[in-house]
């Protein structure tokens, strides 16, 4: 497994190795999640790249950027055993040197939920990860389902810039008592712990609302509202039931639709969502 810094080493180990390439972006503190990434791209690909890069520029003013958690010799130590070729753990500086002055946006469907409780933050995951399929060339890219916004800007931008790569979208790796694992689910203490777990019992009772034929969307956010108000920690950011490729609000719903929430326990940000189908 070859570890490197810079861009320039990126393209050399591309060049140097044949066959196709499977690149996971992460920002490093790696767990399941991310590892059930590393093992499809292993799969499906003669080669396998990982980036670990903690990217400023989708971090707001008031984020945690500063204390987000890092050790990269824990990373490191749980990608050698999974047949990784290539890991790229690049600075700042390396990935936005002095005078860097581009960004990429995308529009409609980066405004509502994550865009409009996070403003700038899909032009940075845009403008990042633009950079990195721009940099590896892959044939396919890895991404986990947890972060579902994320993956409808990201195809988006694909489609729109014409990469010529396949992006693959991994199911939520969850831990017994349904918590989607998250890096940030380190700063929950025992108490924030338990119940963090509001969030997938919210989602589940609008599971079973849909299951049981209900196709109101407003009433299917009153079941994960219902919820949310019986944990006293949970403090709500938003509830949704919106169309999955536009991510606009549904008010009756179709054949599918994507339940997602953004709830905040203690000072903690936690996000997750259900696709309804």
């Amino acid at each position: 497994m070859d570890v490197v810094t810079t861009i320039r080493a990126v393209r050399a180990a591309r060049k140097a190795r044949r066959g196709t390439w499977g690149l996971v972006p992460t920002m490093g503190y790696l767990h399941e999640g991310h590892l059930s990434l590393v093992r499809r791209a292993r799969a499906e690909n003669d080669q396998v790249a990982v980036s670990i890069f903690v990217n400023p520029t989708q971090f707001g003013p008031h984020e945690d950027l500063a204390r987000y958690p890092r050790d990269l010799e824990r990373d490191l130590s749980l990608l050698a055993p999974l047949g990784v070729d290539l890991v790229f753990v690049p600075s700042v500086s390396e990935m936005y040197p002095s005078g860097f002055q581009t960004a990429v946006t995308v529009e409609e469907v980066a405004r509502p939920l994550e865009g409009a409780a996070r403003p700038g933050h899909f032009r940075g995951v845009a403008t990042v990860v633009c950079k990195l399929f721009n940099i590896f060339q892959p044939q396919r890219a890895y991404f986990g389902q947890k972060d579902a916004q994320q993956v409808v800007v990201i195809r988006r931008m694909a489609r729109d810039l014409d990469f010529d790569l396949e992006i693959v979208v991994c199911p939520t790796v969850r831990e017994a008592d349904g918590l989607a694992l998250s890096s940030r689910n380190v700063y929950l203490n025992p108490e924030e712990r338990r119940a963090a777990t509001v969030l997938f019992r919210a989602l589940s009772a609008a599971q079973a609302a849909w299951q049981a034929g209900e196709r109101d969307g407003e009433r299917l956010r009153e079941h994960m509202r219902a919820v949310l108000a019986s944990e006293p920690l949970a403090q709500p950011e938003y509830v949704s039931i919106a169309d999955p490729e536009t991510l606009a609000e549904l008010i009756g719903a179709g054949e599918r639709a994507l339940a997602s929430l953004a709830v905040r326990i203690g000072t903690t940000r936690l996000i997750d969502n259900f696709v309804l189908e």
